[in-house]
């Protein structure tokens, strides 16, 4: 089946249907490619849409919150957020795989793919936000996509407008910085936190072609939105190509992912994967979530939580209110699996178990 979509007929709970889903979303986004390579994966009939001013109005009358990715379905109906979007496909359609039978597999599979939603995008956020170069870049991409469709008949105005919107974008986000908790007190936990990110992947993708094997997982297409978005900026760009070039046969290979053979056993895995698990889930991401979500449940202004030894501060706002949430599902998503004595002793090991529970 084509990759990008065509004209397919369906038969999906005794309805039948004969129209793509179209995917709104943005290649600046990372929710918004990880939700089209899993479309891709999936061989879903869908149609990639450029949000833009153009389709304001189609975009309104679905959405719920002024956020992409948005999934329109055959029957009209909208859904929000990558991670909601993928869990409503697997229900219809099941084939092919996108995560390992074996359960223990498949909930470190859900906790990876929350890790890079919620830690993961600070990783990309502050590197496309915080330097000149990557500032600039992503700023004039972005108004590439915001251009009215009649300025591209009229280049002086065109570029005057293109470079005002350009302008507008990067002081807006560059101001932003703060939403992620990046400040000058937690940068440097942010890069050495990406950087050992992209260490430990590399060497456990180095012989593998997808985080558990020969078949993409939630894991890939959550981690692979946030490097992969990384990598299309500049600063970025040039340390992956540089120094963890072991990524780049995956990064490429998850625009157009394949279900390629089987996954792996944890035994197989282990040795390359706990360090990832360990170092970046129980021992950065999960002390920070439920910090957050115990800091925002008792009304502070802002957080501070020592992760591997030393202060991780910065002020709480209003989109940080969604990591409770976020730490709510996962700890539900959880629940099937408790009692699972080999996924139980990993994420013991691993630093994760006292979080969850």
């Amino acid at each position: 089946m084509n990759q990008t979509g065509y004209y397919v007929q369906l038969i999906i709970g005794g309805k039948h249907m004969s129209e793509k889903y179209r995917i709104f979303g943005a290649e600046l986004s990372p929710y918004s490619v990880k939700t089209r390579s899993y479309f891709r994966y999936k061989n879903i009939p869908h149609k990639w849409v450029v949000r833009s001013p153009a389709n304001a109005d189609e975009f309104q009358k679905y959405a719920r919150l002024p956020i992409v990715p948005l999934v329109i379905t055959p029957e009209n109906e909208g859904i929000q957020d990558s991670t909601p979007i993928m869990d409503k496909m697997e229900e219809l359609f099941p084939e092919p795989k996108t995560n390992p039978d074996d359960e223990t597999l498949k909930f470190i599979s859900i906790l990876l793919e929350e890790y890079s939603d919620e830690w993961g995008n600070k990783h990309m956020f502050h590197y496309r936000w915080k330097a000149e170069v990557d500032q600039i870049s992503a700023s004039r991409r972005i108004a590439e996509t915001n251009l009215p469709i009649y300025i591209k008949f009229l280049p002086i105005v065109n570029t005057l407008m293109k470079n005002q919107i350009a302008k507008t974008v990067k002081e807006r986000m560059s101001n932003r910085l703060w939403v992620i908790g990046s400040n000058e007190n937690t940068e440097d936990q942010i890069t050495n936190s990406f950087h050992n990110l992209l260490s430990k992947l590399s060497l456990h993708l180095k012989d593998r072609k997808y985080i558990f094997g020969d078949k993409p997982s939630y894991a890939d297409f959550g981690l692979w939105g946030q490097i992969y978005n990384s990598w299309t900026d500049p600063t970025p760009r040039k340390f992956i190509e540089k120094d963890y070039a072991d990524l780049l046969p995956w990064i490429e290979r998850m625009l157009n992912p394949k279900d390629e053979g089987g996954y792996e056993s944890w035994d197989s895995l282990s040795n390359t994967l706990m360090p990832i698990l360990k170092e970046e889930v129980g021992e950065i991401f999960l002390p920070w979530t439920s910090e957050i979500t115990a800091s925002m449940s008792e009304g502070k202004e802002e957080l501070s939580v020592l992760i591997k030894g030393k202060e991780f501060k910065h002020s709480i706002g209003g989109p940080q209110k969604y990591h409770v949430k976020s730490l709510a599902v996962l700890k539900s998503k959880f629940d099937p699996f408790k009692g699972n004595q080999t996924l139980e002793n990993i994420l013991r090991e691993a630093n994760c178990l006292r979080f969850l529970q």
